[in-house]
């Protein structure tokens, strides 16, 4: 089954007592047993499982060609489950330009609990390995990445884990499935804030987890269980919905992304334009290997001034775009991470990466280009 197909139909199946063709909304925190220990169906209590969330786990598992989907309460409550795979000591190399919440749950909480993080360029191989002894576990990255676009190389990295015997996860939010399968590239587990691209409305908050090991997923399910992170059956519906369109939308995203991209970087107020579609970006031929079908519907730049008065003028002028946090919804938003999504992350630390105060970052949405384009032309005035 082709991916346009599985969005739709995979792991699907129309509900057995009455032939919905859709999911029923299971609005029930418990189900009847026949005698104790003996429930009537599959299910006990929906902490453990509920039937509208299994609908869209099984689409999960399905569109990242995986064995086990998991769906979480925020994709900030995925990434906690695989860190909780973790001991007292162990060691995880993470890619340096995270997501500001990553960063935050991993240098203010889990390093208080005994971990051990390094934030390094994940296109320095070299790097990587050298880093990597008889405590490291985890190697976590994002690609692209929030908000800088750099990429990694999947299978690379994956050939290097498993020399090693290391789990290997990627956020796969900016790229979706649609355009990136980072398991079928040798990742272990693929994590996405599903808020994002695959619920695709700006109306839910949501996480995923998907992986191909039986046992690992297991191991997952039961950090959930055990500590509740998991996504309420209204939620889960409305992620589901979102997923039958992913493939539609994110054709749109790209489109309009590399639009805009192309504009930016031909505009004389702009500085840098970070698109991994454009043949200017440092890792294109990385994207060009890995993303397939197109580029995403991220753009970040910087003005020639360098100023900070020149984003927050730029960014309080858009129309069309919304100054709003989060990405990946049909309308187009437009975030200032050093203020807004990044904030968390310390001055010195986004120095250092290169998130600087003149930073814009773009989430392009749906709409028709002419009029998106024709906002930033406004606002850049």
């Amino acid at each position: 089954m082709k991916f346009n197909t599985k969005t739709i139909h995979g792991g699907q199946h129309y509900e057995k007592v009455t032939g919905a063709v859709m999911p029923p909304v299971f609005l029930t925190s418990t189900y009847a047993q026949v005698s104790p220990g003996q429930p009537v169906g599959d299910y006990e209590y929906s902490r453990a499982a509920n039937p509208t969330r299994t609908a869209l786990e099984d689409a999960l598992a399905s569109i990242e060609n995986g064995t086990r989907g998991l769906a979480f309460s925020s994709g900030l409550a995925a990434t906690d489950s695989v860190l909780k795979l973790l001991k007292l000591g162990n060691e995880v190399i993470a890619m340096d330009d995270l997501y500001g919440g990553t960063y935050r749950m991993f240098a203010r909480i889990y390093q208080d609990f005994g971990i051990k993080f390094h934030f390094i360029d994940m296109t320095d191989l070299v790097k990587l390995e050298s880093l990597i002894n008889e405590n490291t576990k985890l190697v976590w990255v994002e690609t692209p990445t929030n908000p800088l676009m750099k990429l990694a190389d999947i299978a690379e990295i994956a050939k290097i884990t498993k020399k090693h015997n290391i789990l290997f996860a990627v956020d796969n939010t900016f790229a979706t499935p649609y355009l990136q399968k980072p398991l079928d590239l040798g990742a272990d587990i693929v994590m996405h804030s599903a808020t994002k691209y695959l619920g695709g409305h700006s109306d839910v908050i949501a996480g995923a987890l998907i992986v191909k090991d039986v046992e690992l997923g297991e191991k997952l399910h039961f950090a959930q269980f055990a500590t509740g992170g998991t996504l309420g059956p209204l939620d889960s519906f409305l992620v589901l919905r979102g997923i039958k369109t992913l493939h539609l939308r994110v054709q749109r995203h790209c489109e309009n992304g590399m639009k805009v991209a192309e504009y930016l970087n031909q505009h004389p107020a702009i500085e840098r334009v970070y698109y991994p579609g454009l043949a200017s970006h440092p890792h294109f031929e990385i994207a060009k290997k890995q993303m397939i079908g197109g580029f995403g519907g991220m753009v970040t730049f910087t003005f020639k001034t360098g100023k900070l008065e020149s984003a927050k003028s730029f960014l309080e002028k858009v129309k069309v775009f919304t100054l709003a946090e989060s990405l990946g919804g049909v309308e187009s938003l437009a975030n200032h991470p050093a203020l807004m999504t990044h904030a968390s992350v310390p001055a010195e630390k986004r120095a250092e990466i290169g998130i600087t105060d003149d930073l814009v970052r773009l989430s392009v949405g749906i709409e028709d280009i002419d009029d998106l384009l024709a906002d930033l032309e406004q606002a850049l005035k």
